[in-house]
Formats: C-alpha cells, structure tokens, sequence
C-alpha cells in the first residue's frame, strides 16, 4: 500500500472521525474489528465500541482537537506524534467541568490492512492530563 494512501487514512482518522466527529469517514476507514487502546487507556474493539469513546471524549471536551507534530509511515504500519486538547466542558475522570483549556501529548502506532485501519494503540501523557484536571500532583525534583 503506499505511503501516500496510509498518511491520508492517519489525517482523515484525526481530522475528519476525531476533530469533526464525522462518523461516516469511521465507519469507512476503520476495519469493522478495529483493535483500539485510547491515550487515556481504554480498549475497545469494534468501530462501534470505539465511536462511543470518541463521543465520550468530544462531550467532555469542546473544540476537541488531534494535532499532528509527526507522521511516519512503513509498510502497514504508520506512527504518530500528537497533541490532543480541548476545553475541559464535560465530566472526564470523575471531574466536574472546569471549563479550562487542556492538553496532553500523545504517540499511536497504526496498523493498516486492505486500506482500513485495522489497529491503532496510543499512548497518552495522561499524568498531565490528570494533573490539569487537578488529581495529581506534579513530581518535583
């Protein structure tokens, strides 16, 4: 597959499913058996399963937004750097709203198959991620 169709699978993953919330494109490039671990470390399985996570996620955080600092792809496999953020407007972690801007960086590692994503682990900062929400304490020197 070339590098070229994997980059646009990986954009239209972030931009289109998790910045627009388009739910068509998901159900379009995701494989229908998906293996999916979240930044904040959830797994699901399935399309479906993981569209209710990014509803969770979107409602917790308005202007929800997946930057992507790195995008590197091999074969089947495409890796990348992110940043995700959001206002903080909904319950995330047991947090009532705080209506804070909040972010956290990220790493995912994609695999394609018959031009779907067919796996896709991430790796969240989430001690940042909890420290901005207030339940836990930064690590001092």
């Amino acid at each position: 597959m070339p590098m070229s169709t994997n980059r646009r699978l990986i954009e239209d993953f972030y931009y289109k499913v998790w910045n627009a919330g388009d739910e068509k494109t998901a159900h379009r490039i995701l494989a229908p058996h998906l293996a999916f671990r979240g930044s904040t470390g959830p797994s699901k399985s399935g399309v479906a399963e993981f569209l209710d996570y990014v509803r969770l996620i979107r409602n917790a955080l308005g202007n929800y937004e997946c930057v992507i600092d790195e995008l590197v792809t091999e074969g089947d496999r495409s890796f990348a750097k992110m940043i995700f953020r959001g206002i903080h407007v909904g319950t995330l972690f047991g947090v009532e709203p705080t209506g804070q801007q909040i972010e956290w960086a990220g790493a995912a590692l994609f695999r394609i198959h018959d031009a779907q994503i067919s796996h896709i682990w991430v790796l969240g900062d989430v001690d940042s991620l909890k420290n901005q929400l207030g339940l836990v304490e930064e690590i001092s020197p």
